[in-house]
């Protein structure tokens, strides 16, 4: 007698992947052990840090939301509706749920056992890589087309090609492990295993891999009494070993992980068990490639509680640029989401300091980024710029509320150069009493810089229109903003001088088409991409952009970009300046990373032809640029 209820499950089942890939009796065998689940409005199915259930959830009707829960503030990360799948955890990862899913309105699920789905998993390639596809992109179902890879859904700032650099980025692993002999004795192995804190010793004979013994198998052959603790390695290991090749992706060993039902993998320098061992991934290598995302390094952020744990996801953060950069993820795109998390890297450096400093501030203020990271143009570690602005005060209370802000200043500044982020070299910080001031000084600043400007000090205060407000106050920002908008506004005398400064720089190409090099001192030969390509692009940027009124965009790449909108009649030029500093920002942020540096020195004889060619293809667009501000701003009043 047919079971209507399970039916009707199956029925369902059959529209949404992975399910659509079996078949109308694997579909009914699973339906009849389904759980049916209801849940209220607010009602939550699994919180972050709970065991894992032994269930994983596809909602019949309603929705829930997916969100990390960071300092007692939930943020939603995702929203799953009709069809979608979650709690897919307890599939590849021991440990506990990281997102807690709560009902957005009323909701029925459907509870799937994992035990009874997990034979279909390993039998069925189609649903195989379903399940890793979501997993991986942290994505409810990789194959919607309209929402695939969102990482959020709601207030985001990424989109797909996040899940992308995580899914395809290569795993990172220990390099050569600790190895024993098939007649070594499980005592010394288990002693070696314990001094070393390490869950797995790889077994070879003649340097190739035969076995594998893990510390799941002390627990379930030695523990247990099936063998003594002085029986031979060769007694109990796995064999043969599960081998992979170097460089394997995420993906690739999360899946040969689950196929083989292993938690580690040996990696050899061929991929097989015929040549030397390299390395060896565990299961815990690929959670924690799973958690290098940007939504989690933001998470992290907000948790960390000391210095130490800021650097830690600053570190991380460089390895979601190096993906990037391996897997060709457009430059703007990964500017965005460096950004935010270099912002969010300051704001909890700012908090911090502030509970470190034991009373909580006089006055309301703004913490102000400026120059590459106001820009928001930051990918490499290089210097901090920054600034602070107080509400105004009592003139008898000013020393002491100033003096309260500088110390903050200090520990703030302290705290972002122990993260990685170095002091300015010219001392434009906060922490300096020059750039620690009530909003009336810098109101009365801002005018010195437009009203009267001079050509000794543009250099400087140029620094100062690329800002971006980090935390505080935003009536404050509002009103520096509108500020500095009227004062521009028509401020012929001002845009000369930016002008001027702007086409001090002149392209970096000379006689015969030949690259401006450095002529002495340590970089001698090489090649400034910073002052020689990225700051004209940045400077003309600026004054244009400035000149238009638009003082809300600060990024070079995305002022470019609403200059083609403003002046359609340039736009091509635009567009070309664009893509050019994207191109240059790449060269820069590939050399920086290759070198442990700043990028800002290229060494030519290292480029190849293609890549000559491609970096002089961006100069044409500043020669051109340096045209347009020639003839359009009058430089009659410069000496």
């Amino acid at each position: 007698m047919k079971n209507p209820v399970a039916q009707n499950v199956a029925d369902f089942l059959k529209h949404y992947p992975p399910f659509s890939s079996l078949t109308p009796a694997e579909l009914l065998d699973i339906a009849l052990q389904c759980k049916v689940v209801y849940l209220e409005k607010n009602q939550v199915l699994f919180k972050g840090g709970d065991t894992t259930h032994s269930d994983f959830y596809i909602v019949k009707d309603g929705a829930l939301g997916l969100s990390l829960t960071s300092d007692a503030e939930e943020t939603l990360i995702d929203k799953c509706d009709e069809g979608d799948i979650l709690g897919l955890r307890p599939f590849f990862a021991k440990n506990d749920y990281l997102m807690t899913a709560r009902a957005r309105e009323e909701a029925i699920i459907y509870g799937i056992p994992i035990k009874v789905f997990q034979p279909y998993v390993t039998q069925n390639p189609k649903v195989l890589e379903f399940l890793l596809e979501s997993f991986a992109s942290q994505t409810r179902n990789p194959y919607d087309k309209e929402r695939s890879g969102r990482l959020l859904s709601e207030n985001t700032i990424f989109n797909e090609q996040d899940a992308d650099i995580q899914y395809f980025q290569p795993i990172k692993y220990t390099r050569n492990p600790i190895t024993a002999n098939p007649d070594d004795v499980l005592m010394f192995i288990a002693k070696t295993m314990a001094n070393s804190a390490i869950g797995s010793v790889i077994i070879q004979q003649n340097q190739l891999p035969v076995g594998i013994i893990t510390d799941r198998d002390l627990r379930s052959k030695i523990a247990t009494g099936l063998f003594p603790i002085t029986a031979e390695a060769q007694e109990v290991m796995t064999s043969p070993v599960i081998t992979v090749p170097e460089n394997i992706s995420v993906a690739e060993a999360q899946m040969i992980m689950l196929k083989h039902d292993v938690g580690h993998l040996c990696v050899t320098r061929d991929g097989s068990d015929k040549s030397a061992v390299s390395g060896i991934i565990s299961e815990h290598d690929v959670v924690a490639a799973q958690a290098n995302t940007p939504g989690v390094l933001l998470k992290q952020t907000r948790r960390a509680t000391n210095n130490k744990e800021l650097k830690y996801v600053r570190e991380k953060l460089t390895d979601l640029i190096q993906s990037s950069i391996d897997k060709n993820i457009p430059i703007s795109h990964m500017s965005n989401i460096v950004a935010e998390i270099n912002i969010a890297l300051t704001r909890r450096a700012i908090e911090l300091a502030v509970l470190k400093m034991g009373t909580h501030p006089p006055v309301r203020f703004t913490w102000i980024n400026i120059g590459s990271q106001g820009r928001k143009e930051q990918l490499l570690l290089t210097d901090q710029d920054n600034a602070l602005v107080f509400e105004d005060v009592q003139p008898e209370q000013y020393e002491s509320v100033k003096r309260y802000f500088l110390e903050l200043a200090e520990l703030v500044t302290e705290s972002l150069s122990k993260v990685g982020y170095e002091f300015s070299p010219h001392n434009i910080m906060a922490r300096n009493p020059q750039w620690c001031k009530s909003l009336t000084d810098w109101i009365k600043q801002y005018n010195t810089w437009i009203n009267t400007p001079a050509e000794k000090g543009v250099e400087i205060s140029t620094l100062f229109f690329d800002f971006d407000f980090i935390y505080g106050f935003p009536a404050i920002e509002d009103t520096l903003t509108e500020l500095i908008k009227e004062r521009i506004l028509r401020n012929k005398k001002f845009f000369a001088f930016l002008a001027n400064d702007t086409l001090k720089n002149p392209p970096p190409l000379g006689f015969f088409r030949q690259f401006l090099v450095e002529g002495d001192g340590e970089h001698k030969d090489y090649f400034d991409i910073k002052a020689r390509a990225l700051e004209p692009l940045i400077d003309a940027a600026r004054l244009l952009a400035l000149s238009q009124g638009q003082t809300e965009i600060t990024n070079t790449y995305h002022r470019f970009k609403k200059l083609a909108d403003i002046e359609p009649q340039h736009a091509d030029l635009y567009e070309e300046c664009a893509e050019a500093f994207n191109v240059l920002q790449r060269f820069r942020t590939e050399e920086g990373l290759v070198n442990s540096s700043n990028g800002r020195y290229l060494n030519l004889s290292e480029l190849s032809k293609n890549d000559k060619v491609k970096l002089k293809n961006c100069f044409q667009p500043i020669s051109d640029i340096h045209d347009l501000i020639k003839n359009r701003f009058s430089l009659t009043y410069i000496n």
